[in-house]
Formats: structure tokens, C-alpha cells, sequence
């Protein structure tokens, strides 16, 4: 009984010794991007004020929109 127990017991261990020498590992690659963040998307998700593919002026819209856009605590301050 001890045997058959054993022999289990080394099978089930190959088994799973296996499995995991089988996975692939998930390791997480960066993210490449084709074109500039600035570049734009088109015409109709641009904002005026905003020229697509102009760097400062998409860092001055990203600017105006976390001051007071998406700021919780500037909007909860207005009168």
C-alpha cells in the first residue's frame, strides 16, 4: 500500500513540475507608441484653443484642464 501511496504521490509531483515548466512567463512589456502623445487624434476630439501636433500647446491644454477641469478641490471652491 506504502508503494502504490509512493508511486502517487512521485507522479503526482512530475505532474505538476511539469505544469510549471510549461507556462510562459507573464513578464510586462512597455508600451510602444507609433506617434506623439501630442499628435492628436482628429478634429473631433480636439479642443479649441488646441492645435494638433503643436508640443506647448498641448502641455498648456493639459495644464488648463488639471487646474480646472478634473481638480475636485478647485471646482468644490467656486461660490
Amino acid at each position: 500500500m506504502t508503494r502504490i501511496a509512493s508511486t502517487l504521490l512521485t507522479a503526482a509531483t512530475l505532474c505538476v513540475a511539469l505544469a510549471a515548466c510549461g507556462e510562459k512567463p507573464q513578464t510586462g512589456g512597455a508600451v510602444k507608441h507609433d506617434a506623439a502623445p501630442y499628435a492628436g487624434t482628429g478634429s473631433n476630439f480636439t479642443q479649441p484653443g488646441w492645435t494638433a501636433g503643436d508640443k506647448t500647446s498641448w502641455e498648456q491644454q493639459l495644464r488648463t484642464r488639471q487646474q480646472y477641469g478634473q481638480n475636485e478641490y478647485s471646482r468644490n471652491q467656486k461660490p
